[in-house]
């Protein structure tokens, strides 16, 4: 049985936040939290880094101050105990690469940037499109069963195909239009959580 879980928002703060709290530039918070659509996101952010002439060097240096979430290290190690663990993120792997050491570098399937010579951010790569859901797809097409969990919309895909899904303090609106998941708001609720979701499994195979 394998735990499927996202990154940013889950283990790690929202890179792409401190970032915006760093450069003043508000457009820079929204996430996949507020907007669905994973390319007008990006787009969007892409346009906005052109805009103030901001390079990966500058979002680099915000990344080299950052750590897991309070509580996300020993949760982690706790789930790596229990479960084969696998890491479904839509970052990019020139940001959660130079955080990988502080989780002990755990398997990370995510996406690549585009970077011109000149350091700036001229586009991205994706492993493929709505990778998550097709990695969980691909790993029960082995036999396994897949427990996912994540925090935003680009999550509920791989939600939605898993044997189980468990939401992470998302907001509030995602609980209202997918009540089927249920919700833990902290590392205690989510380690019930994936136990009970494992017993479920359990039980009707």
């Amino acid at each position: 049985m394998l735990a499927c879980i996202d990154l940013e928002g889950v283990l790690l703060p929202e890179i792409w936040i401190k970032f915006a709290e760093k450069t003043g530039i508000e457009e820079l918070k929204l996430t996949t939290r507020d907007i669905p659509n994973y390319d007008d996101l990006m787009q969007g952010r892409l346009n906005i880094l052109k805009q103030h002439n901001l390079k990966l060097n500058d979002i680099e240096s915000v990344i080299e101050t950052l750590s897991p979430l309070e509580g996300a290290q020993d949760f982690f190690k706790w789930l790596n105990s229990e479960f084969q663990v696998i890491i479904l993120s839509d970052t990019f792997y020139q940001f959660a690469g130079p955080l990988m050491k502080q989780l002990d570098y755990p398997t990370l399937f995510c996406h690549n940037l585009i970077v011109d010579n000149d350091g700036a951010i001229s586009g991205y790569k994706l492993r493929q499109k709505d990778q998550k859901t097709k990695a969980v797809k691909a790993l029960q097409g082995l036999n396994l069963q897949v427990i996912s969990a994540g925090d935003s919309y680009n999550d509920t895909g791989m939600l939605q195909q898993a044997d189980a899904g468990i939401l992470f303090c998302p907001p509030k609106k995602l609980i209202a239009e997918f009540p089927q998941f249920p919700v833990a708001t902290d590392y205690s609720q989510f380690k019930e959580l994936f136990l009970k979701s494992r017993n479920s499994l359990i039980k009707a195979s």
